[in-house]
């Protein structure tokens, strides 16, 4: 993630006045010919049958898959980078790996080291991509899961949003594609052509331990309109888009980055909910649709998971919906799908089920090979290997990658970042907060008064915002974090620290599946002291705690909790609707807070 310094700096101080800026933005603006003329350029290219007709089995095999690789640089000898590559693929950096496997593409992670900074970012970009080209004559997709929200890899100066529920909750599809025009286009400027998102699934299990905020909501035809806006905006910045995890994971009960869920829904319920997002993003003209690790019995009874699935990736994405697009599977080193084959043999598997990508194999060597191999033998025709190679140029080509697949480095922060993207991040962000409760109208507090207000609970950097709000707002504010876990001296001292207070600001999160936070919120509720909730991740938090009054912001980043300030403070209605329903504790059938319920 980026320094501190500079989020606090674009995403605090200049609040106010990207606010007014927003109200005069004009959606939709395109980059202007300078900030889109190419560094330079390929030759004339090929056409996309000549280009297959002249690579080797071995090219089109490697176009098949992406991986990450540990580094800043693509060329890295940083030791530590080096060792990493080498334990994992027995080559030191991004660019031998390219260069060994002929890969497709490169997915950018934090945990890798490779988003440092914008300019570092584009700079690694324009090196793949010259490994690329010097390797099978055509560019990389280059690709980051960008959901916003939870789920993003580049932290400011880039700009940072809500997340899919935090939209859902102002009902306004086209924030959807507001917010992903302005990160399609910071995402482009650094190099990254293919954004994992939108998020498909319908949230329909609050339990949900993996999707939750990642959806707009748990109503299908909600979840339908901001897919569609979704893909509309990334496809105005030249990014291309990825509908997940199909055929929808919105009511799994288990994580697939840990186990294999089963979802046993009826094919007529998956048809009327799950599927009807991924039909709409299909109408839209998605790029890709993204693979579910999950078994689904109503389409196919053998245990495979979809991924891994003919019946559902051929039979019903290829054939029933006619999908023409590319579809790439979801991490190959999740446990979801690595429970019926060997690592080396799952991406025969996907292929032969239907999949194009294959994305990070835990054993490329081995996954490469086995394809090959499958190839040699006859299991998988070589005219299969270019169905999906021809997808795959087709998208490449589509974003340019066949002619300038190139960033101009020197503009970065041309188009990252700026005051009119994070103006649009505010603009999306102040109608997403949502009320649930506000016993004795303890809300809106008075600004400038001078009291003092105890903010504590989850996050450093989430706190630290927070604080920096309310005393831009006349109030004495003292920051302590207790983290996820409090324990019962954490909460002791939270405590006695607000027994001085006037008021106390407290954040959750997920404490519908941590009752130490529950124990903390209690206790503070306990003191006497007034009690406002911020839950900053999951809404589900209100049935698990009280408060004198309760607002969902569905998220932590810098927008989201100004917003909530905004609202607190009595400079902003609390406009959110709930995009899901809140159920009682250990009850889904009783439904405490019912869609669309905010004060």
């Amino acid at each position: 993630m980026f320094p501190m310094r500079g989020r606090l700096h674009r995403s605090l101080l200049c609040f106010a006045a990207l606010a007014v800026a927003a109200e005069s933005m004009v959606p939709g603006t395109p980059a202007s010919a300078q900030e889109q003329q190419p560094v330079r350029q390929l030759p004339r290219p090929l056409s996309i049958d000549d280009q297959i007709a002249q690579m080797t089995l071995e090219q089109k095999v490697g176009q098949l898959f992406m991986a990450h690789a540990y580094g800043t640089e693509a060329a890295t000898d940083d030791p530590a980078m080096v060792a990493a590559n080498q334990e994992l693929y027995g080559v030191d950096n991004a660019k031998q790996l390219i260069e060994r496997y002929h890969l497709g593409g490169i997915i950018y992670f934090g945990f890798s080291n490779n988003v440092d900074s914008p300019h570092q970012i584009a700079t690694l970009s324009n090196d793949i991509q010259d490994t690329a080209v010097a390797t099978s004559g055509v560019g990389a997709l280059i690709a980051a899961d960008q959901e916003q929200g939870l789920v993003m890899r580049t932290g400011a100066p880039t700009t940072q949003f809500p997340g899919a529920m935090a939209l859902g909750a102002t009902r306004e599809p086209d924030f959807a594609r507001r917010m992903y025009k302005v990160t399609g286009d910071e995402m482009r400027a650094m190099g990254i052509n293919w954004n994992f998102a939108p998020v498909a699934d319908v949230n329909s299990n609050p339990l949900n331990p993996v999707i939750a905020t990642r959806a707009f909501g748990s109503k299908q035809d909600l979840v339908s309109k901001f897919v569609t806006s979704s893909i509309e905006g990334l496809r105005q910045a030249t990014v291309a888009s990825a509908a997940k995890h199909f055929p929808g994971h919105g009511d799994a009960d288990t994580d697939s980055h840990t186990g294999l869920p089963v979802i046993d829904h009826t094919r007529e319920y998956f048809e009327k909910v799950d599927l009807k997002p991924f039909r709409a993003a299909i109408e839209a003209g998605v790029d890709a649709i993204m693979t579910a690790h999950i078994v689904v019995p109503a389409f196919d009874d053998s245990g495979r998971p979809a991924t891994l699935s003919r019946p559902i990736l051929t039979g019903l994405l290829r054939k029933e919906y006619r999908y023409k697009g590319v579809i790439v599977t979801d991490a190959l080193t999740m446990e979801g799908v690595r429970q019926m084959f060997s690592d080396e043999r799952i991406p025969v598997e996907a292929l032969k089920a239907g999949a194009d990508m294959m994305l990070m194999p835990p054993e490329i060597d081995a996954s490469i090979s086995g394809i090959l191999e499958a190839v040699e033998s006859g299991e998988i025709t070589e005219a299969r290997i270019d169905r999906s190679v021809r997808r795959i140029l087709k998208l490449k080509t589509k974003l340019g990658l066949t002619v300038a697949p190139w960033v101009n480095v020197d503009r970065v922060y041309d188009r990252v970042g700026t005051p009119k993207n994070l103006a649009t991040a505010m603009k999306v962000s102040r109608p997403s907060v949502t009320m649930l409760r506000n016993d004795s109208s303890l809300l809106p507090l008075a600004a400038g008064t001078g009291q003092k207000m105890l903010v504590t609970g989850w996050g450093p950097t989430t706190l630290t915002t927070t604080s920096l709000g309310v005393m831009n707002r006349g109030w004495t504010p003292e920051i302590m974090e207790t983290g996820l876990n409090p324990d019962e001296v954490t909460i002791a001292a939270a405590v006695s620290a607000a027994q001085n207070k006037d008021v106390v600001l407290v954040n959750t999160n997920r404490a519908w599946i941590n009752t130490q936070q529950q124990e903390l919120v209690s206790a503070l509720v306990d003191s006497g002291v007034p009690v406002i909730v911020l839950a900053v991740r999951d809404p589900y938090d209100a049935t698990y705690v009280d408060g004198d009054a309760f607002l969902a912001t569905y998220g932590f980043r810098g927008p989201s909790i100004e917003a909530a300030l905004s609202v607190i403070f009595g400079e902003l209605d609390a406009s959110g609707r709930l995009p899901v329903d809140i159920p009682a504790p250990g009850d889904p059938d009783t439904i405490v807070y019912p869609y669309g319920f905010g004060l």
